[in-house]
């Protein structure tokens, strides 16, 4: 099987997944739960048009961006005291960061092969 986009667009998926439905397993509610699910669902969303669209920079960006934001919204947000949601945070948006870092020089690749000469 020949899966479409790059892995680390793919593994971007799993956490911003992860994230989103961590209020499963850490039993969280409240700004805590709310901020892993939207921004595990806006991760998902940025990596699904970084697969479609692979040569548009900006989606790689975003996934840096919405990476470092859900690594630092434990503290930002006061939720390090319930300890599954915030290593989930912590370890989400690091995975989620470097998959952004990584993306960005090769959707740079993809981006200069396709513009006209």
């Amino acid at each position: 099987m020949n899966m479409k986009g790059r892995w680390e667009d793919w593994v971007a998926i799993v956490a911003g997944v992860a994230a989103a439905i961590s209020w499963i397993w850490t039993g969280m509610l409240g700004i805590g739960m709310a901020t892993l699910l939207i921004l595990g669902v806006l991760t998902v969303l940025a990596a699904v048009i970084s697969i479609t669209r692979p040569g548009l920079i900006a989606t790689e960006a975003v996934i840096f961006v919405l990476g470092v934001l859900m690594f630092i919204s434990p503290w930002v947000l006061a939720f390090t005291g319930t300890m599954a949601a915030a290593w989930t945070a912590w370890i989400a948006g690091a995975v989620i960061a470097v998959m952004g870092l990584v993306g960005m020089p090769l959707a740079n690749t993809v981006h200069r092969r396709a513009a006209p000469r």
